[in-house]
């Protein structure tokens, strides 16, 4: 006897959930679930209906998340099918055209929920590209995904990232491992890529994110442009990307400060990559092993005209909120005493549980503290090629002071 076919998953939500996803956001959480007809399965397509059994939106399913469904449709009911994802991606890779010229062959394709891909990520790195995910509910269709980016992007090289609590679940039950190489060769090590006609390494298959900070080109180029002829601190420095920019812009010297050996020996070999152009041949390049709180804390030992602070985040959680903005005031508070007169501080961060006007306020009272004037010169946020157009989504900040 022939089974039936499983009939199509049918989720109720609550009022508020209702109300957020007609809003745009892009997660359901499961506390928000009123009804559901059967029991879901990983990665199937659910269907959420309003209060009135009207359809609302399509997602995907994860049964074992807090994030029960990520959404990928909202408004008319529509068919998933391998032509609405060939459309999603060409929509999402309309809005890089114009961004980058021949100089720049590392940015994000995909950047997640703000793109319509709700938990998954593809940069590129010149001719490689990395796919990462932060939920298990895309790999039953991993295949269909990676397809999908074949016939749109032809890479010559793709390799898989998942995010640290997924992994032991994917793979345990679809065998599938961090740094895997799904196509195309293996590299022998990091990859090289350009930004802004600088060469930089990614560790596409160990390294930190996707290999390298990608978010943060627009902010180097700032600091690029201030770098002529100041001493520049670069802490948090991992692989050197803001001291190799402030070189190219004419800086004496950059001191990168780590606690990571292994992230200051990437500094030196982009910086060796990197020897062809004259700013970078001409300035003095330092590299510092040290906790960079513990040091920043400790008495200046000489000053900096250009301070940058770009600590990892503060806060991983919402618990860890209130915590984060007193160690951002503290932080800043030690990196001004470093400073010389009329030099500049750029202050970033990358926790999304602390808001922009927190973390604004906190620099801001920090400088107030230090007892000298200042001006404040711009604040950024996201890079055109990592939108963020839901709050949770919003993480990264950064703000220029210039001290008197």
């Amino acid at each position: 006897m022939e089974s039936l076919p499983i009939p199509r998953l049918r989720l109720r939500v609550t009022a508020t959930a209702e109300t957020l996803i007609r809003a745009g956001h892009p997660w359901l959480f499961a506390d928000s679930v009123r009804a559901a007809n059967r029991p879901g399965r990983l990665g199937e397509l659910a269907v959420l209906f309003d209060r009135h059994d009207k359809f609302l939106a399509l997602g995907l399913f994860d049964p074992e998340s807090p994030i029960r469904v990520r959404v990928l449709h909202t408004g008319k009911p529509a068919t998933i099918d391998p032509a609405w994802w060939q459309g999603r991606l060409k929509q999402t890779l309309a809005r890089r055209e114009g961004l980058f010229d021949a100089q720049t062959n590392g940015y994000r394709c995909i950047n997640g929920e703000s793109d319509g891909w709700p938990g998954l990520v593809l940069d590129r790195y010149d001719r490689t590209f990395v796919l990462k995910l932060y939920t298990v509910a895309w790999l039953p269709r991993l295949d269909e995904v990676v397809g999908c980016i074949r016939a749109a992007l032809h890479p010559p090289r793709l390799v898989l990232r998942l995010s640290r609590n997924i992994q032991a679940l994917a793979k345990e039950r679809f065998c599938r491992d961090d740094g895997e190489l799904l196509f195309g060769e293996k590299p022998d090590g990091p990859v090289t890529f350009l930004e802004s006609g600088l060469r930089f390494e990614a560790d596409v298959r160990q390294g930190q994110k996707t290999g390298f900070f990608l978010d943060q080109r627009e902010n180097r180029r700032c600091v690029e442009s201030l770098a002529r002829g100041r001493d520049v601190l670069n802490a948090f420095s991992f692989s050197g990307g803001f001291s190799l920019y402030a070189a190219r812009g004419g800086a004496k010297s950059v001191t990168d400060l780590d606690l990571s050996a292994h992230a200051l020996a990437g500094a030196r070999r982009n910086f060796a990559l990197n020897q062809a152009v004259p700013g970078v041949a001409a300035c003095r390049h330092d590299c510092v092993r040290a906790d960079a709180f513990a040091w920043l804390a400790a008495k200046p030992a000489r000053k900096f005209d250009l301070i940058v602070l770009d600590p990892p985040s503060l806060a991983k959680r919402e618990a860890e909120r209130a915590r984060a903005i007193g160690a951002y005031r503290q932080l800043n508070a030690d990196g001004l005493r470093w400073l010389a007169p009329g030099g500049v501080l750029v202050a970033a961060s990358c926790s999304a549980h602390v808001s922009t006007e927190e973390f604004f306020g906190a620099v801001r009272q920090a400088a107030r503290a230090n007892g000298r004037p200042f001006a404040e010169w711009q604040t950024t946020s996201h890079a055109p090629d990592h939108p963020a157009t839901f709050p949770e989504a919003q993480y990264l900040k950064a703000i220029y002071l210039r001290l008197g």
